[in-house]
């Protein structure tokens, strides 16, 4: 297709094409068009990008904090500069519209500025000692990092995975999602031509297990980032605890919206239909079950029908189109799997519930109703273009349907109650939480969840922080 760049690999600074090696389809999710054909890497890749990471490491860890910020802020130039080229490519690859597509090559760009910046900031300190002796605590980098990363932001995952350890002084091999490569390779290449050294970060490609297996099992690498879903994060952890290598795992989430009877709906309504829709629902942080207080309940589930059903879902690269298609062929089937159960239990169908058109992946913008709680839907994390409305009457069981769930990514509450605000934010189980806002991600703001939705975090001082170990040393 036109302007889709041919793929590889990098590895040591090199593509890495074809050859005898196994090659996967790319294909464009509204069009159902081939993009490419993604090179697979072999056993001999994996150990190659091996050696190549703990000879960059040898190097960048002894890097200064001028030179990392300058690659950093380089590559955030770059960004910025083949913004329009990046974002069409994610739009084709992942199949958002090319605005969002736009905004997430602005947050890559942003999170490399920011980390650019706390590069200088890894003070350390002296502890308090007597006389005659010295006591200090020093940051150092942890080492090789294996960074995982899914196809739902196919700029923004590979940017997080290669800014922290970067910015660090590790060296990191990226595996990204095969679906979207030439996205995560666009991220990776402003980082080498903004002057990174080319055995500092490597991107590989492959069959998931067997590059995880290979990659978490060697000693060289100390390090695992990975985002997605619970069920591969609890397995690469395990894989991960044979060696004992650090984790940051954000995984999966099944995020509650808690919406008070003291609200205005139509201002609720105004911000949260746009937020569950955008990427097509496929967002670990998008909202999901709306927790609705009776007393605005009926107003509340009929306005975000209504809005769902008016929205343009089409071509992510058409204009004026605010939902494009699902990422991959798997994403409609699980939709028809999850609602048509919840229907066949009771559930309402409100909007959507149907495939669009006859050629791609597109699922109508969708609205069920009192679901009942034992519903595959609400336990399992839909992700996908569907909201969940269910009425509740006491604060107490709404809090409580919020935390029902092992997981706890992301959660939001609408209220005007500042008592009433300052009780969800101390009990609701979440790792991060919007009250009035949907913005709760940020360069500065550490991102990650608690229970089964992950542990570590990203973005912010934290991101940075993930990547290294605490030293003390004692002098007499």
């Amino acid at each position: 297709m036109t302007n889709y760049p041919a793929l590889h690999m990098i590895i040591d600074g090199e593509a890495v094409t074809g050859g005898d090696r196994r090659t996967q389809t790319i294909v464009n999710p509204a069009t159902g068009e081939t993009l490419g054909e993604l090179p697979l890497a072999t056993t001999a890749d994996l150990d190659r990008a091996l050696e190549t990471a703990q000879r960059g490491f040898n190097r960048w860890r002894n890097s200064t904090a001028q030179e990392r910020a300058a690659v950093l802020s380089g590559a955030a130039r770059l960004l910025m500069e083949r913004q329009e080229t990046l974002a069409r490519i994610a739009t084709m690859e992942q199949g958002k519209t090319l605005p969002e597509s736009r905004i997430e090559v602005m947050m890559v760009a942003g999170l490399f500025n920011f980390y650019a910046g706390e590069v200088s900031r890894l003070y350390g300190r002296a502890l308090v000692r007597p006389a005659g002796m010295r006591s200090t605590v020093t940051y150092e980098p942890v080492g090789p990092v294996a960074a995982f990363s899914p196809w739902n932001f196919p700029l923004g995952n590979p940017g997080r995975k290669l800014g922290a350890p970067i910015a660090a002084g590790c060296s990191v091999i990226m595996k990204s999602a095969e679906e979207t490569p030439a996205s995560a390779l666009g991220v990776l290449q402003c980082l080498l031509d903004a002057g990174l050294p080319k055995d500092v970060a490597q991107a590989v490609f492959g069959v998931p297990d067997e590059v995880s297996r290979h990659l978490l099992a060697s000693p060289i690498i100390r390090k695992l980032s990975f985002t997605g879903s619970t069920v591969i994060g609890k397995h690469l952890a395990k894989l991960a605890a044979e060696d004992l290598k650090r984790t940051t795992m954000e995984l999966g989430g099944h995020g509650p919206v808690l919406v008070f009877d003291d609200v205005d709906v139509d201002r609720v309504l105004d911000v949260m239909v746009g937020h569950k829709y955008r990427n097509a629902g496929q967002v670990c942080v998008s909202p999901t079950r709306f927790i609705v207080q009776e007393n605005v309940y009926e107003r509340f589930r009929d306005g975000f029908a209504s809005r769902a059903k008016a929205l343009k879902v089409g071509n992510g690269l058409e204009d004026g189109i605010q939902m494009g298609p699902m990422a991959n062929e798997r994403r409609p089937d699980a939709m028809e799997r999850l609602i048509g159960g919840a229907v066949s239990s009771g559930a309402k169908l409100n909007a959507g519930g149907e495939r669009i058109g006859n050629q791609g992946f597109f699922y109508a913008p969708s609205v069920l109703s009192e679901i009942p709680l034992d519903a595959e839907i609400m336990n399992e994390e839909p992700f996908g273009p569907v909201a969940l409305i269910n009425p509740f009457g006491k604060v107490d069981d709404m809090i409580a349907e919020a935390n029902r769930l092992p997981y706890g990514l992301a959660a939001y509450s609408w209220t005007d109650d500042v008592k009433l605000q300052r009780r969800v934010a101390r009990e609701v189980e979440t790792g991060m939480l919007g009250i009035n806002s949907v913005a709760i991600g940020g360069a500065d703001s550490p991102f990650g969840g608690v229970k089964w939705s992950g542990h570590g975090h990203e973005d912010g001082p934290e991101g940075l922080h993930a990547c290294l170990v605490t030293k003390v040393v004692h002098e007499g």
